[in-house]
């Protein structure tokens, strides 16, 4: 009997400690729809408008926090959306780490929001993998600012992933050069309820979670259909 009482509150415990977990994931989907919405509803400083509508994916780490900055440490946690393959709407959103790296930050800011865009199927492919090096495995820039900004020059042309930041209400480009992005299986299999794999999730594969209804919509209303 008392084993039998031990088992159920050892299960009790293990179900508390999931839905915990579920609901950090779920706070993090809602911190990155906070991002996006932010940045965007701020025309002469957001992401410019044709950058976004001709992106494959968008990488959204919300909150990165000071003690981060240690090398090699881990900088923190988020998602990447990538389009349908029809080219219209969002695929559900796959976890991913954001490691190492020179991020060029003010080690004094207590919280620093990073966004990235991935421009053409070349960087979505290496975002795809387990793991990969940015400036190492793709070429990574530092993306221009306000909704109309010209993007016509030979380093965002060529770039495979532009990268912004926002630390203290300022919004700017910033270089990514060296950081690793790794998919987090323990995240997606919080928020899917298996470790599904990102190549899988993006791929359309794996059906949207209540959780990420959020920040698909705004992802949708921003830029619903990507454009050559």
């Amino acid at each position: 009997m008392r084993l039998h009482v031990a088992l159920l509150i050892t299960l009790a415990a293990g179900s508390v400690a999931l839905a915990k977990d579920k609901n950090k994931t779920a706070d993090r989907l809602d911190d990155a729809a906070s991002v996006i919405s932010e940045i965007m509803a701020t025309a002469d400083k957001g992401i410019p408008q044709d950058l976004l509508d001709k992106s494959q994916c968008i990488v959204i780490v919300p909150g990165l926090k000071k003690g981060a900055f240690i090398v090699g440490g881990k900088y923190g946690k988020g998602f990447v959306n990538c389009r349908k393959e029809s080219g219209e709407g969002w695929t559900a959103p796959g976890a991913v780490r954001v490691e190492g790296g020179s991020f060029g930050f003010q080690i004094g800011g207590a919280e620093t929001d990073v966004v990235l865009l991935v421009m053409n199927e070349r960087g979505m492919k290496k975002l795809l993998t387990s793991k990969f090096t940015l400036g190492a495995e793709g070429e990574v820039a530092a993306g221009p600012v306000g909704r109309s900004a010209s993007a016509q020059t030979d380093a965002l042309m060529n770039a495979e992933i532009l990268s912004w930041s926002r630390e203290r209400g300022a919004f700017a480009g910033v270089s990514l050069q060296g950081a690793t992005l790794r998919e987090d299986l323990d995240d997606n299999k919080e928020l899917y309820g298996q470790a599904y794999e990102n190549q899988d999730i993006l791929s359309g594969k794996v059906p949207m979670p209540p959780a990420a209804a959020k920040l698909n919509s705004l992802l949708d209303k921003y830029s619903a259909r990507k454009t050559s």
